[in-house]
């Protein structure tokens, strides 16, 4: 790849790129995948041994560069000095792109069949940005983590495995790559633009460099690169965001000190915040949001990358994001990827998701309506699972039904675009940041939350380290600084390994959640209704007697009781419930669809977290139409399929 590529978007020579290449087909269905979103600085190093293979499935075993023995609870749970770790989480901690290619073998016999991964494009020199959301080069990747070809490679060698590749891209804005004046910090007011003192030199330059095209031999780890980047329309320097709720400030300031990139004027008055058409209508691209666009049909060109999560939609144009979803769509499919995937962080309700989804092109949404967090307090018992015979829209069950009010021709579009997840990098809104397992006894209802995630309809993500039981979180009661990089251990362990640790890694493919969720993908594989099928929440009844079957609801803020729903698709019906009380085993009838299973039919027990019940046969019975018996672990989940013949 010459050098002059990571300098001038002009210097691309497509023809060359992409002649001869033959292009990794997109899939038929998203909802068909298993997603698993990581910290490329935090996910492997390479160096680790012992409790997983590699790709040929030969176990790693010491020697060489594999120094990093696995974690032992008993001996290695919060040894290290807290403040010591803490302090090692708040900038670089040695992941890589090699790392990440040594892990597929276990990223496979997982499930997973794409992998979300943060940012790799290099980062302002000497900045902590490990996150990979402060970009400096967007046509380079930041020597952290490795090189161009090596993310090339890496995704090629996915690709043999089953394994799609989704990068996490940034529209919105690049890191600090310039100085306000004096380097002053400004802050938002009424559109005005502040003076530029000069693009920086590095994270500690006050500007020291012109503010416009950089002189030709100036090094590539300084100022801002392609040099279509280097203009000074290109940027709109209108000071940090203080209300995040403020429109237009949300689109137009600043992500705090990462540097807003102007993408062409559109109606700024407050007042028609809510009117995407005519957002969208009036909205002149900027040069900049081309730019953009060249840079990623490059890493599509460049690396076959199968999709992009776009990140702070919310904070970008309407207009904007529809230019982009088109320019790549097109781009994507002119090489053979018809199906190449856009995933928004979108938030703001199911509504606004699904207009913005309309009316940019955008295929999914991420986050909308609170998921996390009603689908992981829906496991722990303190949230509503829904109601489907009324309109409100409180509980995790609702999120996904009522497609004739959003003016869907399918009940099937919500399984289609969103993703669904409970544990992320992020948990905006929440002062101290927790993991699932990082409080409120998270570990006793893990299985059933991950249940609840692969057996629901969505495009399910699992965040990584979940399948580890990772524990971070936040119990600092006067200061809440940098409590995302508790949400961010090491699966490498490193200096700052999860549960306290440091120097042991966490690839154990014997982990009770890593063989739960390894389980779970294998039966979603052989049942489509797993996949695709609709969702109907289903009423449950201890007596099985008439009169006695309803909805779970909570009773003073707590539901412990069985969650049941039904995936059918087609004539098959499976029937998927949780225990959401950690403590009692219960046993309930769960009703099912009469007219697939009438009484008399058997129904088998396909998976199970008591391993006793697995292929456990049991006769539907004639009660609320057809209901089957069940019996579910404390905190443990069950699918029931139909025996044919």
């Amino acid at each position: 790849m010459p050098d002059r590529v990571g300098r001038r978007l002009s210097d691309i020579d497509w023809q060359a790129l992409t002649a001869g290449r033959s292009y990794h087909p997109s899939p038929a269905a998203w909802e068909d995948e298993i997603l698993y979103f990581l910290f490329l600085d935090r996910f492997s190093d390479g160096k680790e041994h012992g409790g997983f293979a590699d790709f040929r499935g030969a176990p790693a075993v010491p020697g060489g560069q594999r120094t990093t023995p696995l974690f032992d609870f008993a001996t290695d749970a919060g040894t290290a000095n807290r403040m010591t770790w803490f302090e090692a989480g708040k900038t670089w901690c040695g992941g890589t792109i090699a790392g990440l290619r040594d892990k597929l073998g276990y990223l496979q016999r997982l499930g997973i069949t794409a992998v979300w991964i943060s940012p790799v494009f290099r980062q302002v020199s000497g900045s902590d940005d490990y996150h990979g959301y402060g970009i400096q080069n967007f046509l380079d990747v930041d020597p952290h983590f490795g090189t161009r070809e090596e993310l090339r490679d890496l995704v090629a060698e996915a690709h043999g495995a089953g394994i799609r590749v989704v990068l996490d891209i940034i529209l919105n804005h690049a890191g600090d790559v310039f100085a306000y004046q004096e380097n002053h910090p400004y802050y938002y007011h009424q559109g005005r633009r502040f003076p530029v003192e000069g693009f920086r030199r590095d994270r500690q330059d006050a500007g020291t460099l012109d503010f416009g095209p950089l002189l030709e031999g100036t090094p590539m780890d300084e100022g801002v690169w392609p040099a279509e980047f280097q203009q000074p329309e290109a940027w709109a320097h209108q000071g940090e965001i203080q209300d995040w709720d403020a429109f237009p400030e949300y689109i137009d300031g600043d992500f705090l000190s990462l540097k807003e990139i102007e993408q062409g004027p559109a109606p700024k008055d407050p007042s028609l915040a809510w009117d995407l058409l005519r957002r969208i209508d009036e909205h002149l691209p900027s040069p900049a949001l081309f730019a953009l666009c060249e840079v990623y049909k490059f890493w599509i060109a460049y690396a076959d990358v199968d999709g992009y999560r776009v990140d702070t939609v919310k904070h970008m144009e309407p207009g904007a994001v529809r230019l982009f979803a088109n320019v790549i769509h097109e781009f994507a499919q002119s090489l053979g990827k018809e199906n190449f995937y856009l995933i928004g962080e979108i938030t703001g309700g199911r509504s606004h998701a699904v207009n913005l989804l309309n009316t940019t092109g955008i295929d999914a949404a991420l986050g909308i309506n609170e998921i996390p967090d009603k689908l992981e307090f829906l496991a722990k018992g303190y949230r509503s699972p829904g109601h489907p015979r009324t309109a409100e829209q409180e509980g995790y069950f609702d999120l996904f039904r009522n497609s004739l009010l959003e003016r869907k021709h399918t009940h099937q579009w919500f399984g289609r675009h969103v993703v669904t997840m409970f544990d992320d990098h992020d948990q905006v809104g929440t002062r101290h940041k927790f993991r699932f397992c990082g409080r409120q006894d998270g570990y006793r209802h893990l299985l059933a939350a991950l249940g609840l995630n692969l057996a629901t309809m969505g495009i399910p993500c699992i965040y990584y380290g979940t399948e580890q039981a990772f524990d971070g979180a936040d119990h600092r009661e006067d200061d809440d600084s940098y409590s995302d990089a508790l949400l961010r251990e090491c699966m490498f362990g490193g200096p700052f390994g999860s549960l306290q640790s440091t120097g042991r890694h966490f690839f154990n493919e014997e982990h009770d959640a890593y063989r739960f969720i390894q389980g779970l993908a294998a039966l979603r594989r052989e049942h489509i209704a797993l996949r695709r099928g609709r969702q109907y929440l289903r009423e449950v009844s201890a007596t099985g007697l008439e009169g006695d079957f309803h909805f779970p609801q909570a009773i003073g803020g707590e539901l412990r009781w069985v969650v049941a729903w039904s995936r059918i698709f087609a004539d098959r019906e499976v029937l998927c419930a949780i225990n959401t009380d950690a403590e009692r085993e219960l046993t309930v009838f769960a009703t099912v669809d009469h007219r697939l299973n009438p009484p008399g039919a058997e129904m088998e027990c396909l998976l199970s977290t008591d391993l006793q019940r697995l292929g456990r046969r049991t006769a539907v019975e004639a009660r609320n139409g057809s209901a089957l018996q069940i019996t579910l672990p404390a905190g443990g989940f069950e699918v029931c399929g139909r025996i044919q013949g």
